[in-house]
């Protein structure tokens, strides 16, 4: 089409069209565009009608803004009102003229392809195809349309297919503004295949990026795409067909002289033979690397073989693949998820990341939103074989999953690689004495510290601050690496190992070391949990204050509580419960996640649930009563080890290990605290620095700085000037991520390995996890993702993603426990130990798998949970 031609505004030859206006001509047309100027690669030739015509249409359609206010107001799962609404834009849509000027455009551009030919009529809208969130299958395609008016007539129809229920319901899901999305059309020359299909430059269930995977059909793809048959599927390594299963396909859609398509029967003795040759198959996936590079990432690719030649009709990115950490080299890498370890699996914003990173004792990358470490090394070492025992008890399924890449002989190096020797797992170093005056020096230490830095820190602002920060980290990690500090924890920790394995050599006594730790002394977190059972008592006596928590939605509502009877009492319990605990938070690892400080209206829930489940002085009582079960465990231990031979020698090395494990095994989550405590000041500094930058103009919110990492912030503030295009892009990713799950191990290939239990102990159809608290317990399921929406009753078994240690307040009014992510020594498992609750963690997909409401049994001793009928 002729450059200096007028009605460029709405018409454009997808020769022209490159990513730069995807505003103007859809995601689709800008992929198609630059496709066609790769080398070696080819695309049906057309033209897109731009997203003005589209804007010049709606315009025009009666009540559509009506419609629109209307639609924005439901949510995704009112699914009546969606349709209907959806339905009525779309009728509005296609009943409007399109405008003749426009209308003449469009014709006229046919003629210069040829006005009789046939033609695919799709849909191309802004929001298709990103990075983020491909919206595949949310428009629609229309194809062979044959003449003017049918093309006109569909044309109309893809702009009316922006408005399909599914393509509302999508962009509800994913936060899509439904006046931001806008549609162009792309009217292409029809290909008449004699096969077609889809090709994924990564292989989409594993992730691997080495791997490549062809789905081929003959005619046309839609064959393929709605179901009517099962494709030959091909899979490509290092440029090889490694595998393939040729289907029977008996059926295939073609398309019919006159327009339109239909489905045909293929002739019986060519459904079993294969629709591309294996020659063909590697020439195809070579092409898609090609597209592969040039977009730089993985890519679907819609393609159609006609004379043995192909034709690329669509390439988008693949945005189910959880992102490949940097590496740098092309060495092969094991990646090992942090926040398996953390018990926080969700997607972190820049800041949160960057300060981890900044604050972490070991090396950190970044990919979808969360932390991993390279275990490479590691994994090379003489030391292999202890780390994989340590990861084991942190992790089985990590530990598994391991196990079945080093079973792969070609994938991780036997020998030690880089510079440093051989890598070291951390340790305690040389053991201590049990004394717990060691763990109230540490303490007292961690108290020191935080209260310098609070103090030192209010005198600093600007670019100081950050480099004061800097500082700081370095503080941060030397309370980390402490050596005392270490040893303390692993002393508890080994400890407890050593109760359980001795005891049931010697007993036959199962997980004997969760009980003999029930209310163990100085454990920072149980505290909290049933600090908040004080909190009910001080606000259980005011019946007005109960009444008006009930209603609380705002965080201002500590101001309101004086002017209610007994409101004053309630007021100074919350707030001397958020001194000692509020830097907490679901998250808490990830400093932009709000506190309970900052959001005490979390708690409230909470609260009065606790007026509502317990008697008055429940706190105290439930101590004691874990403190005597485990003076009465220990006793009983003591008494059948001195029937046994050597019984003295056994029964005196057990009597000091259970002094060990309670003298120590508290401060297990002190660190944690410390680490969060810590975070809390770091981010009331940085939060009071975004806030100088809102009064200077240089940021529209102060949570802006969330979607910069600290490197970025400093820099903001060194130079005043922030690209607001910069904050948004961010935005859209950490949304895109959120939806993407993490995988426990990942390879630098992109493989994501899960890791499986090899069980053959459990009842058949059991979800098996790990046992980390002993006991069995029977009740209903809650299946609870966000602390704020727990609605719970006495004996219910809370069933969750994961438990931080903001989780705790809830351990105190539940009866078990089962979690998808942990491991005997993570948090959840700790508290569940301490308050006696039977625990089942790393449960796959349990939140999936067990409904809400459902009976359940949780066998906290053998490690599987049963749903009852």
């Amino acid at each position: 089409m002729d450059e200096g031609r007028s009605d460029l505004a709405t018409l454009v030859d997808l020769r022209e069209v490159d990513e730069t206006q995807v505003a103007a001509v859809g995601g689709k047309a800008a992929h198609l565009g630059v496709l066609s100027r790769i080398d070696g690669v080819r695309v049906p030739t057309g033209f897109c009608v731009t997203t003005a015509a589209f804007r010049r249409v709606m315009a025009q359609a009666p009540s559509v803004d009506e419609l629109l206010d209307q639609l924005s107001r439901l949510g995704p799962d009112d699914r009546e009102a969606v349709g209907a609404l959806s339905a009525e834009i779309r009728r509005s849509i296609e009943e409007t003229p399109i405008p003749g000027d426009l209308a003449a455009a469009i014709t006229g551009a046919l003629a210069e392809f040829s006005e009789e030919a046939a033609y695919a009529v799709r849909s191309s809208a802004t929001a298709e195809d990103s990075p983020t969130a491909s919206f595949a299958g949310q428009q629609d395609t229309y194809l062979n349309v044959v003449g003017p008016a049918e093309i006109l007539r569909h044309v109309s129809r893809c702009w009316a297919s922006l408005f399909t229920e599914r393509a509302v319901v999508y962009r509800l899901r994913n936060g899509v503004d439904h006046r931001k999305v806008q549609m162009a059309v792309v009217v292409q020359r029809m290909v008449f295949p004699d096969a077609a299909g889809i090709l994924f430059t990564a292989d989409p269930v594993s992730g691997d990026r080495r791997v490549a995977t062809v789905d081929a059909g003959f005619g046309l793809g839609e064959a393929l795409v709605s179901g009517l048959v099962n494709p030959d599927v091909f899979t490509v390594r290092d440029g090889e067909v490694v595998t393939r299963a040729v289907a029977a396909k008996q059926r295939a859609v073609v398309a019919v002289s006159g327009g339109g398509t239909r489905e045909v029967a293929i002739d019986p003795q060519r459904q079993g033979q294969p629709a591309l040759t294996e020659e063909q198959v590697v020439r195809l996936v070579r092409l898609g690397r090609r597209i592969e590079a040039h977009f730089g990432r993985p890519q679907d690719i819609e393609w159609c073989l006609a004379d043995d030649d192909f034709l690329i009709v669509q390439s988008r990115p693949i945005t189910t693949l959880f992102p490949v950490p940097p590496a740098g080299d092309q060495e092969k890498h094991v990646y090992l998820s942090v926040g398996h370890q953390q018990m926080m699996t969700d997607a972190m914003r820049p800041l949160g990341l960057s300060m981890w990173q900044l604050t972490a004792m070991a090396p950190m990358l970044e990919a979808g939103g969360r932390l991993f470490v390279d275990a490479t090394r590691l994994l090379a070492s003489p030391g292999r074989a202890g780390f994989l025992e340590m990861v084991g008890k942190s992790d089985p399924l990590m530990r598994d999953a391991l196990q079945t890449l080093l079973d792969r002989p070609d994938f991780v190096p036997t020998t030690p690689v880089g510079d440093g020797g051989p890598a070291r797992l951390p340790s305690g170093g040389a053991s201590i004495e049990t004394d717990p005056a060691i763990v109230t020096e540490l303490v007292e230490r961690n108290e020191a510290s935080l209260a310098a830095l609070r103090r030192d820190i209010a005198t600093v602002t600007g670019t100081a601050l950050f480099d004061f920060l800097l500082e700081a980290f370095e503080d941060h990690k030397r309370i980390l690496a402490e050596p005392l500090s270490m040893q303390a924890i692993m002393a508890g920790m080994e400890a407890t190992w050593w109760l359980n394995d001795r005891l049931y050599e010697w007993l036959g006594e199962k997980n004997a070391a969760d009980t003999l730790t029930l209310s163990a002394p100085g454990n920072i977190t149980s505290e909290m949990g049933l600090a908040l059972l004080d909190v009910a008592d001080a606000i259980r006596p005011h019946p007005e204050v109960v009444a008006f928590l009930r209603g609380v939605e705002d965080d201002d509502f500590l101001d309101e509580l004086p002017k209610l009877a007994g409101g004053a009492e309630a007021r100074a319990a919350i707030e001397a419960y958020l001194d000692r605990y509020g830097m907490r938070c679901v998250g808490e690892i990830d400093i932009t996640r709000p506190r309970w400080s900052e959001r005490p209206s979390t708690l409230v829930p909470v609260i009065l649930d606790n007026v509502r489940l317990f008697e008055p002085g429940a706190a105290r009582v439930r101590f004691e009563q874990g403190q005597q079960r485990a003076r009465e465990k220990a006793q009983e231990v003591l008494t059948r080890l001195r029937a046994l031979p050597d019984r003295e020698q056994k029964a005196d090395e057990t009597e000091r290990m259970i002094d060990r494990v309670r003298t120590f095994v508290g401060y297990r989550e002190y660190p944690k605290y410390g680490i969060v405590s810590r975070y809390f000041v770091y981010k009331q500094a940085l939060l009071d620095e975004a806030e100088r930058l809102v009064r200077a103009g240089v940021l529209t919110e102060r949570e802006d700085v969330f979607y910069l990492t600290f490197q970025e912030f400093h820099e903001v503030v060194r130079s005043h000037q922030l690209d607001d295009d910069l904050i948004r892009q961010r935005t859209d990713a950490f949304r895109s991520y959120q939806a993407l799950t993490p995988p426990r191990v990942l390879t630098s290939d992109g493989e994501v390995l899960t890791g499986a239990y090899r069980r053959d102990d459990v009842p058949v159809g059991a979800l098996v996890g790990v046992p980390v608290s002993a006991g069995a317990v029977e009740g209903r399921a809650r299946v609870i993702l966000d602390m704020a929406q727990a609605d719970l009753e006495a004996g219910d078994i809370l069933v969750t993603a994961h438990t931080d240690p903001s989780w705790t307040p809830l351990f105190v009014g539940i009866a078990g426990l089962v979690t998808e992510v942990g491991g005997l020594m993570t948090h959840g498992a700790v508290i569940a130990r301490e308050y006696g609750l039977p625990a089942v963690v790393s449960v796959l997909d349990a939140t999936r798998l067990i409904r809400d409401g459902q009976r359940i049994r949780v066998h906290g001793s053998d490690g599987y949970v049963e749903i009852l009928p």
